[in-house]
């Protein structure tokens, strides 16, 4: 896991100015790479690639970024872990690719063989990992920017500046693009609608103007001289495509496909496992830490380290359940309380730490538990994000298209007065009646939901307002500074999905969940939580092939009994008792709410000062003064909406 940055001149020949500048803009994510630095430079290009390393695989000099083929024509940047490289390096040697030894053994040398052999391409398509690439071809003159399959490494490219002191510019975070001298991006309104509406900015948007995050699964070429209008990146994996394949390929029985996925999923775990640095997991007691855990720990010969933090507040506090499992599984467990003091203490630094807005609220556990883990000597961390999406984990599976088969048939006028029947208990009431069922947060999901029953016509209506805080982004939004009204832009949720989904509308929330908020929310927050403490985290369920199993799999062996993950649970059950698994599904979060009605009042109250948002020019007081009023009293419940308005408030005082 490291950090890349670089620029390429549009005029080249910039020699003086190439390594210091791009140094500059690796040294502003010094945090995602502390051991190791490197500039490489063409100055007749006027390019120049620039890296951050934490050393994983190799820590001698033969890990050193920027690396050049053994020819000298390609140069390369890269950052993440090629998991299966030992598989390659094998491939390559028997297929006689090999012109010299091999110089060490990391996995980037083994990237760099495998594309003078078979291609950028062929060599992605080859690759189980995850990673963002920076390529430089000498003899063509040609750069390539590429990113891996579902989005864990982020990867950030545009122009900037203007006359000779035109640049592309690119790197992992939009913190190291702005440290170039000449950055003059504007903030982008319409991407201000994303963040309103998911808590996060959805790719390809970034939230500068001409800056844009590579989607996943994505190849960007550019030939020199460089055009002007910067062509539009390609595909080389597509997750529609794989799982438009994957389910016409079913498997003859449920035996089958449960053996072949406690097969791949531990492979993914073994390969997962190979470092040279102290390697654990996150573990939480649920169901997919736990099977992590357990997969690795019976891989080990030695007790796995393992970390969860608890919290002072019994409802948010999940470490029992996560110290029960980590002693039948034997683990060397690490638990640490996190007071609120703690987390408070946090909120005024997330905006550096992201560098671009983001808002979903559990960013501050996250973060906490990367920064516990790495206090305590870890380097790389396994979690299990991805196990709700691919198997069907969020209670808006099997509530969203339950809910709507019962209200459907109401006209419009009845359902908001249904909506304004369930609003007039306040969610603490809810919470209360919620006691005996199997739901956390009751009163704030029955507030939602009420409050999408007087918008929606469909089920796919229904999960659109379910993912959405703001349903309607644009009317909290001022005009530009022109005067002109705002087009939110598309999202992947506009997408079209493969036609074999039609009738399936938990599948077609599956493939959303995972092309949007898989993407750009869970796996940004974790990569940017985990980097700003040098902590590497892998995710075993990303694993290309574990996830073509997936959607080979019946929806049944998905959601079974009204519980998510099934298929999951049976294989965990080979490890863990059923009794220290089954429980309400939590999300990992803390009581935000509370704390702005209390102790974060008066930073919340400066930040949305009626006064300074009509100054910025960007949002309109009025309605967030409303909405925060009302959170005020305690019978309503708006953290979400009110906590998306604060971290933005929170980065445009830091960036803005």
């Amino acid at each position: 896991m490291c950090g890349i940055a670089g620029l390429w001149y549009f005029g080249g020949g910039r020699s003086s100015e190439l390594e210091h500048q791009a140094r500059s803009m690796a040294s502003a994510i010094v945090r995602r790479g502390p051991d190791d630095a490197g500039v490489w430079c063409d100055p007749v290009a006027g390019l120049a690639l620039a890296h951050q390393r934490l050393a994983i695989l190799d820590l001698s000099p033969s890990g050193h970024q920027p690396m050049a083929s053994a020819s000298g024509r390609f140069v390369i940047a890269f950052n993440g872990e090629i998991y299966n490289h030992l598989a390659l390096r094998r491939d390559l040697e028997a297929d006689g690719q090999l012109c010299q030894p091999w110089h060490g053994h990391s996995d980037t040398e083994t990237l760099l063989v495998a594309i003078e052999a078979w291609g950028l391409e062929e060599s992605l398509r080859r690759c189980t990992g995850m990673f963002a690439i920076a390529l430089w071809d000498r003899r063509e003159c040609q750069l390539q920017l590429a990113r891996d399959r579902f989005g864990e490494k982020p990867l950030y490219y545009g122009i900037s500046g203007s006359g000779p002191q035109r640049a592309l510019l690119f790197g992992s975070e939009l913190a190291a693009l702005r440290s170039w001298p000449g950055f003059n991006n504007s903030i982008s309104r319409p991407a201000l609608t994303h963040l309103l509406r998911f808590t996060a900015i959805a790719a390809p948007c970034s939230i500068y103007a001409g800056i844009q995050q590579l989607l996943p699964g994505h190849l960007l070429t550019l030939q020199h001289p460089l055009p002007s209008d910067l062509p539009d990146p390609q595909p080389w994996w597509c997750f529609r495509s794989m799982l438009a394949e994957a389910i016409h390929q079913p498997f003859a029985c449920e035996a089958e496909g449960l053996s072949a996925l406690e097969a791949e999923l531990t492979k993914a775990v073994q390969e997962q496992s190979l470092a040279d640095v102290p390697l654990g997991s996150f573990l939480s007691g649920g169901i997919d830490s736990s099977l992590i855990t357990a997969l690795l720990q019976a891989q080990s010969s030695r007790p796995v380290r393992t970390f969860t933090i608890g919290f002072e507040e019994t409802g948010f506090n999940e470490a029992p359940y996560a110290r029960a499992v980590a002693a039948h599984l034997g683990t060397d467990h690490c638990e640490t309380i996190v007071t609120a003091n703690d987390a408070r203490e946090l909120i005024p630094q997330l905006p550096r730490l992201y560098s671009e807005p983001f808002a979903d609220s559990s960013q501050l556990p996250t973060h906490l538990v990367c920064r516990e883990a790495r206090r305590s000597g870890l380097t790389v961390a396994l979690s299990g994000d991805g196990g709700d999406e691919l198997f069907g984990g969020y209670n808006r599976y099997f509530w969203g298209p339950r809910i709507w088969n019962r209200l459907a048939w109401l006209p419009l006028p009845s359902r908001r007065l249904l909506g304004k029947a369930i609003c007039s208990l306040p969610p603490r009431g809810w919470d209360l009646l919620g006691l005996s069922l199997p739901i956390n947060q009751l009163g704030h999901k029955a507030h939602k939901l009420a409050d999408r029953l007087s918008y929606v016509s469909s089920s796919d209506d229904l999960y659109s307002s379910l993912v959405s805080d703001w349903l309607d982004p644009l009317s909290v939004l001022q005009p530009d500074f022109a005067g002109n009204l705002l087009v939110e832009p598309s999202s992947p949720l506009d997408w079209n999905l493969p036609a074999v989904l039609a009738d399936d509308p938990v599948a077609r929330m599956m493939a959303r969940d995972t092309v949007n908020y898989l993407s750009n929310d869970i796996l940004t927050k974790v990569d940017r939580a985990a980097m700003a403490v040098s902590l590497e985290t892998r995710a075993p369920f990303l694993n290309h092939n574990v996830a073509e199993i997936a959607w080979r799999l019946p929806m049944a062996m998905k959601i079974r009994g009204g519980q998510g993950k099934w298929v999951l649970r049976q294989i965990l059950y080979k490890h863990v008792p059923r009794h220290l698994i089954e429980r309400p599904k939590a999300g990992f979060g803390m009581p935000i709410g509370t704390w702005l009605r209390g102790p974060l009042r008066t930073w919340a109250n400066e930040l949305l000062s009626p006064s300074l948002m009509q100054r910025q020019g960007y949002l309109l007081p009025e309605p967030i003064q409303r909405l925060w009023q009302q959170h005020l009293t305690g019978r309503y419940d708006h953290t979400s909406k009110i906590w998306t308005v604060l971290m933005w408030q929170a980065w445009l005082a830091e960036w803005g």
